[in-house]
């Protein structure tokens, strides 16, 4: 009789790939059914998960969002006047540049021997002109008295006539003389008569022409001092004089140098008023008006000015604004001195705002993510307002949301975004 194979059968113990495999593959499953429940929250359009501690986030409030504007400048003089060369000629500069002058000290000198000479010429003239003047008023007073001696004699003529017409009548109511002769007395009298009356026209007619010519005279003397007193400006503006007290701030030319009229020659800078001057980029430069806030800081202080004047040229991309602040003695100022400053364009008060962030620019103004737990959603917003800190939320989020504030580029534009 054959007997079974059971005395043949040899027990093996399962290997390690064996023992393994089964835990492996639980293992796998549950891994794939969590990932399938959480595909499943929310909607299934969690896609992508982000590492929280790489992310910004703020929190939607209320409150006065003040609209503002950062830039930068510098400290000039209100008042720092250019001194131009007034005539051609040879420049001496007297003073050096960080030298302390005082109002109408001379700081540099024009030498123009064609102006100087021009003065002396024409002052030679005005002397001639005031020359022949009291020449002519001699020369008046001559003729005005030739005149008035021939009207002396007219009259003495004709009182002697008048004499020897009344004289004529006694004699012919006494028949002494004819009366031819008595006639002629007559006409000797009216004939006096006459050349006196001439010669006081005639002295009266003298003193007009020759007031006339005196002051045809005159008139020729004060016109040629008016050139002189000109030329003599002139001269003296060859002595280039500090407009204002303050410092001598550079030259614009060299010493002994041969200049033109107008051309540039040094600058006097006054220490005691100073300015801001702001450079603002353009795309601000709508926005700006007089009188608006400005908050400036340098050297460690700040303090509060107003916008005096803005520029109305581009140049650079910026416009240049000034800006008036009140002066204290205990500020250390000096030209040109950088500073920063907000220009305060608006406030607006009550208003839903987050924290200005770089997903203005990355989600274009219109996307942000909300976080909520774990989770970041996306949603459409609309934003208004936007100072250098916050930006103004017109819709899309209420009070007490949490947005992403950071960069939205690693996102991916997903509606959904798990935050680790």
């Amino acid at each position: 009789m054959i007997k079974d194979t059971s005395g043949q059968d040899k027990v093996l113990q399962p290997g390690l790939r064996r023992r393994l495999k089964l835990p492996l593959l639980v293992a796998t499953a549950t891994v794939l059914v969590s990932a399938l429940v959480w595909a499943g929250l929310d909607g299934g359009d969690v896609s992508k998960s982000v590492d929280g501690a790489e992310l910004k986030m703020a929190t939607l409030t209320r409150g006065t969002l003040v609209r503002d504007i950062a830039t930068t400048g510098k400290i000039v003089a209100a008042n720092a006047p250019i001194l131009y060369s007034t005539e051609e000629g040879t420049v001496t500069l007297l003073s050096q540049p960080g030298d302390m002058v005082a109002k109408g000290d001379v700081l540099a000198n024009i030498a123009s021997p064609k102006l100087t000479s021009n003065l002396r010429q024409q002052q030679a003239v005005l002397a001639g002109l005031q020359g022949s003047l009291e020449r002519a008023k001699l020369d008046a007073r001559r003729e005005q008295l030739q005149a008035n001696k021939a009207l002396d004699m007219a009259r003495v003529d004709m009182a002697a006539a008048d004499r020897e017409s009344r004289r004529g009548e006694q004699l012919i109511q006494a028949s002494l003389i004819s009366k031819i002769d008595y006639e002629k007395g007559k006409d000797e009298l009216h004939k006096a008569g006459l050349m006196f009356k001439h010669a006081e026209q005639e002295a009266a007619l003298m003193k007009d022409t020759l007031s006339f010519e005196l002051k045809n005279k005159a008139l020729e003397v004060e016109r040629q001092a008016l050139v002189v007193t000109e030329l003599q400006r002139q001269v003296a503006a060859l002595d280039v004089q500090a407009p204002v007290d303050g410092i001598i701030g550079n030259w614009l030319t060299e010493q002994k140098a041969r200049i033109s009229a107008g051309q540039p020659i040094l600058t006097v800078v006054d220490l005691s008023a100073f300015e801001a001057e702001l450079a603002v980029p353009e795309s601000y430069a709508d926005e700006l008006g007089l009188g608006m806030d400005v908050e400036l800081s340098f050297g460690g202080e700040t303090l509060m000015g107003q916008l005096a004047s803005i520029s109305p040229e581009v140049r650079n991309r910026e416009v240049t604004a000034r800006v008036r602040f009140a002066q204290d003695s205990g500020l250390k100022l000096r030209q040109n001195q950088r500073l920063s400053a907000r220009v305060l364009l608006e406030n607006r008060a009550n208003v839903l705002m987050v924290r200005r962030g770089a997903f203005v620019t990355s989600g274009g103004g219109e996307l942000a993510y909300v976080v909520e737990g774990d989770v970041a959603s996306r949603t459409r917003i609309k934003l208004g307002a936007r100072s250098m800190s916050d930006v103004e939320v017109l819709g899309g989020g209420q009070e007490g949301d949490v947005w992403v504030i950071s960069s939205l580029e690693g996102f991916g534009q997903a509606q959904q975004v798990r935050v680790r």
